[in-house]
């Protein structure tokens, strides 16, 4: 085998996707995922590298997401974890903000903290933004650190007041809790140095609760990795970058959206040209798999970023690529609410057992189901190449429903289960187009995952995109995001002063640190881009904007752009001062994807069968084998192109051609 040898492994709910690039193209596999994801992997590797005929050991660089930190919380499976806090703030986490999740609802209530009451212990100490005006009484630490064993805690996080400004006290807390108790400790100045005490506490809390099983399923597929003769894993984090894995075990909060980031880089890199191809204003970015949907925006080439988010109820501050997600997978169970309505989602069948036509002892009706029972998957099909269907399963579990939500037979159901997710995936891209001020009609669609492009072409006409592209590698897109993604990395550091009374030297000062501290987690830094952000607001604004800063801070230049930000973002701008809230830099090394070309090859006509569209209409509907469509083809809806990891259902009066690089441009009939 000659040039570089590069795997992806992405776990996802239902399956773990693997692709594998050599100079001789790319290779997939999708294999079930498994309670241990580190065996799901080693096992989808294993497929991959028998397919491409080369030995693990051949690979030279392996690339892994997984959702072992979000399965933990949205499971509450993670660490049995301690809160040590400053005297008078042990209820911060219960107290939150003061916003409600339902308005009108009297009796709305809140997760519960990840922290129970018993296990938050506050600590004598003061400090506030000018420095720390009491010392920590280190044999009162040690004190807490036996109440903390008694209670058999598993990982302590450390958050003081104003830590984020001077962080002696709680360098020293943490330092003590570590040797007193030998369980791993997050300090509140290490995982995020930002104001804001209740946001600050809660990304240090989620991290302390993930950061064992992290620490431990990492440790566990390395070993595998290693045996295999695998080379040590990259991860991808939340912000869309990849970081070697002992930077990774170190920060655990950063891999809380490491698959959906990575799909999202992979979508914009499979696209990248279509915005100026099509007079586009960016992508959605969809990635149906069989657990969820997510969607997020890229703009300029670039995926949005968020540097806040709730996860579980959590409030989570760090990077990340803006990614919203709604329960409607493949394996999303349909169900009648209390008032006869039909509903899909969130609970999902998952992997075992799965939905009923896996023949795996699952009964329920899921969004796969109906997919089968419509025609759009066929009963001959293969899941991922190896899983055989039970149509008959399907039928009866659609049946069921039809007969509990009042609908004309399982057909019935399966076209409104179809329409319902459908519903609940639209509402999700509007969230981030139409809420948030642009129209969905100037972007193109990217559709993804083992269930994505099946539905996108009756998402876009409904939301009136007219364009929507299918990557060659969909059903394992994030696993080939993981070969595209930058190396990245990110600090912050709250200042908050009047921008006119900001001294640049000071500033450029606490930017050098800053870029020191991301530096110091890139492999290559000679390689490394630096990148200065600083987030500003309106003088009594509580919200702040971030803008991009030079090389050298200049208070009036900053301004301006500030002021541009907020205007293009709210619609007006103010005469009003500016304040400088946090800085931020962020370091990254880039990364191309492997180049990926159509491989057509034999007849990609394989026959035809029933299958009912939007309008109900019965057609029979030609499909296609997608490795056999040559580029350049052109075939028109209704139609079914078939792969071995998704299949692509082209909508009546919709057309599919075949671009260079083997996706699908799938475009209304008349453009």
């Amino acid at each position: 085998m000659t040039g570089e040898v590069r795997l992806g492994a992405d776990v996802g709910g239902t399956f773990t996707d693997v692709v594998l690039a050599t100079d001789e193209g790319l290779v997939t596999a999708k294999v079930p995922s498994t309670d241990d994801q580190s065996i799901g992997v080693m096992n989808g590797v294993r497929k991959a590298c028998e397919s491409a005929e080369i030995d693990p050991a051949d690979v030279d660089e392996f690339t892994h997401a997984m959702t072992v930190s979000v399965n933990a919380l949205l499971e509450r499976s993670g660490a049995k974890t301690a809160l040590v806090t400053t005297e008078g703030f042990r209820d911060v986490l219960e107290i939150g903000r003061q916003d409600r999740p339902d308005l009108y609802d009297l009796d709305a209530t809140r997760p519960e903290p990840l922290v129970p009451r018993r296990r938050r212990f506050e600590i004598g100490e003061r400090a506030t933004p000018d420095g720390v005006t009491e010392i920590v009484d280190e044999d009162a630490v040690r004190e807490v650190a036996a109440e903390i064993r008694e209670c058999n805690a598993e990982s302590v996080a450390v958050s003081l007041l104003h830590a984020y400004a001077d962080a002696d006290n709680e360098r020293r807390v943490a330092e003590i809790l570590g040797s007193e108790l030998g369980v791993p400790v997050s300090a509140s100045h290490e995982v995020l140095a930002e104001f804001r005490e209740y946001e600050r506490t809660s990304t240090t809390v989620v991290d302390a609760y993930v950061t064992p099983k992290i620490d431990s399923y990492l440790g566990r597929l390395s070993e595998r990795a290693a045996e295999a003769g695998l080379p040590k894993p990259l991860v991808m984090q939340a912000n869309g970058g990849i970081a070697a894995i002992d930077t990774v075990r170190e920060h655990a909060v950063t891999t809380t959206m490491s698959g959906p980031a990575a799909g999202v880089v992979g979508a914009s890199e499979s696209a990248a040209d279509l915005p100026k191809e099509r007079d586009l204003r960016g992508l959605v970015t969809f990635d149906m798999g069989g657990t969820s949907s997510d969607v997020s925006l890229v703009r300029d080439g670039e995926a949005e970023r968020a540097t806040d988010a709730e996860l579980a109820g959590q409030p989570v501050r760090t990077p990340m690529v803006d990614v919203t997600t709604v329960g409607a997978g493949g394996g999303s169970i349909a169900w009648v609410d209390s008032g006869g309505a039909l509903r899909v989602g969130p609970r999902s069948a998952g992997a075992d057992p799965g939905p009923a036509c896996y023949g795996m002892g699952g009964t329920e009706p899921t969004v796969t189901d109906a997919n089968l029972v419509l025609g759009y998957i066929g009963e001959s099909t293969e899941l991922g190449g190896e899983l055989s269907l039970d149509v008959d399963a399907a039928h009866d579990a659609l049946a069921e429903l039809a007969a509990e939500a009042g609908l004309d037979g399982p057909v019935a159901a399966a076209r409104g289960v179809y329409r319902v997710a459908n519903a609940n995936m639209a509402r999700a891209i509007r969230s981030v187009t139409v809420e948030r001020g642009h129209d969905p009609r100037e972007f193109g669609l990217v559709a993804f995952g083992g269930a994505g492009p099946m539905h996108a072409g009756a998402l876009a006409a409904d939301l009136g995109i007219g364009t929507v592209v299918v990557p060659r590698a969909c059903g394992v897109l994030s696993a080939y995001g993981l070969l595209a993604a930058d190396e990245k990395h990110d600090a912050v550091r709250t200042h908050r002063v009047a921008l006119d009374d900001a001294g640049p030297a000071r500033i450029d000062e606490y930017y050098a640190e800053l870029e020191s501290a991301v530096l110091d987690d890139v492999r290559n830094p000679a390689a490394a881009t630096v990148r200065r952000q600083a987030d500003l607001r309106y003088t009594g604004q509580s919200f702040e904007l971030t803008v991009a800063v030079g090389e050298t801070f200049d208070p009036a230049a900053v301004a301006d752009r500030f002021h541009e930000t907020h205007e293009s973002t709210y619609g007006y701008r103010m005469d009003d001062a500016v304040d400088l809230v946090n800085l931020r830099v962020s370091a990254s090394v880039p990364r191309k994807g492997p180049a990926v070309a159509s491989e057509a090859s034999g007849d990609s006509h394989t026959g035809t069968r029933e299958a009912r569209f939007e309008d109900g209409t019965r057609y029979e509907t030609p499909v296609y084998d997608r490795p056999g469509l040559a580029r350049g083809r052109t075939v028109g809806g209704p139609a079914v192109i078939e792969g071995t990891e998704s299949t692509v259902v082209v909508p009546p009066a919709w057309e599919a051609a075949v671009r260079p690089d083997g996706s699908l441009l799938l475009v209304e009939g008349d453009q």
